[in-house]
């Protein structure tokens, strides 16, 4: 790629929605969903109230475990969606049949409407369907008066498949989704930039390995720009750099590694770690919201200390 020449420093503003999925459900999780599927402005459009109401029925009656997750992920996938602040908000159910799947969700928390959380927790699923349960399409029916859901999934790219009178059926198809990624209409997420040679063995990595970052991992390569080793900015964290970061208020001093090479204990962290994919492709300055160790975590890019590329050792 030629002409590529970002500023030395850019400040990125906070502001932008934010979503993460969690798989796991708790017993105060299923409390608050029944708070939500009490509101008729959340039940009112939605498909599957009656089957998410009487899975909490039996959670929260026939049991008092406190983890329930198994119970919502029969016949589907369940997520919890988080805002920035870890507050839950609202919540995805993905049923997937043959190479086909099913999204459903909801912003539950009313307060949290008009902040664009729908459009941004559709991503999430999105990306939870293509990637890591390796759907072929991704459907959504939709009731035709519920026009916040209706723009939320054009906006995310969706296409208008079927219509009647009651529903509109609406789809994603895993190459429009890699495509519409790649080009960085599906996600207005900070421009990240990979070179060549890092991602032909990310891309490899991937393939023997599975998990939430992995996960993760590719959808970065997926979104990355592609550069040449000899064009990479030298303020972008390639592999093998090191870079001064702030995670909330603590600096930290971190090489980005391959597997191998980690040792957290050294400041060495893999690339499939959840620091590690989360700084992969950035540029001083930028800052990202990023979901560590079950909580989101700010992390900004405060200083590329050392870059392979930059010095001269491309062998790395």
């Amino acid at each position: 790629m030629t002409g590529f020449h970002p500023l030395q420093i850019r400040v990125v503003k906070m502001n932008k929605p934010f979503i993460s999925l969690c798989p796991e459900v708790t017993r105060a999780h299923a409390l608050t969903l029944m708070d939500w599927l009490e509101d008729e402005r959340v039940t009112c459009y939605l498909s599957d109230s009656r089957d998410v109401s009487r899975t909490l029925e039996h959670a929260i009656d026939r049991t008092q475990l406190p983890i329930l997750t198994h119970l919502f992920n029969r016949g589907g996938r369940f997520f919890m969606a988080y805002d920035r602040y870890d507050d839950p908000v609202g919540f995805v159910r993905l049923i997937k049949t043959g190479s086909e799947c099913e999204i459903v969700l909801a912003i539950g928390d009313s307060e949290k409407w008009g902040r664009n959380l729908g459009a941004r927790t559709i991503r999430e699923g999105m990306k939870m369907a293509f990637l890591d349960m390796r759907a072929k399409k991704l459907i959504a029916k939709i009731h035709p008066d519920n026009a916040r859901s209706l723009k939320a999934f054009l906006r995310s790219g969706f296409k208008l498949e079927s219509e009647t009178p009651t529903l509109k059926s609406f789809s994603m198809t895993a190459g429009r989704y890699l495509q519409l990624l790649r080009e960085g209409a599906v996600d207005d997420a900070t421009r990240i930039y990979i070179t060549e040679i890092d991602k032909a063995r990310l891309e490899s990595l991937i393939a023997l390995e599975q998990g939430p970052v992995v996960v993760e991992l590719e959808h970065e390569l997926e979104r990355a720009v592609v550069v040449n080793p000899q064009q990479v900015a030298s303020n972008v964290v390639t592999m093998n750099s090191r870079a001064l970061l702030q995670l909330d208020g603590e600096e930290m001093e971190v090489a980005l590694v391959y597997p191998e090479d980690a040792d957290s204990n050294a400041g060495k962290y893999s690339v499939s770690s959840d620091i590690g994919a989360a700084i992969l492709g950035y540029q001083e300055g930028d800052a990202i919201n990023w979901r560590i160790s079950d909580r989101t975590r700010r992390i900004e890019i405060r200083k590329v200390l050392y870059q392979p590329e930059a010095a001269g050792d491309f062998h790395l």
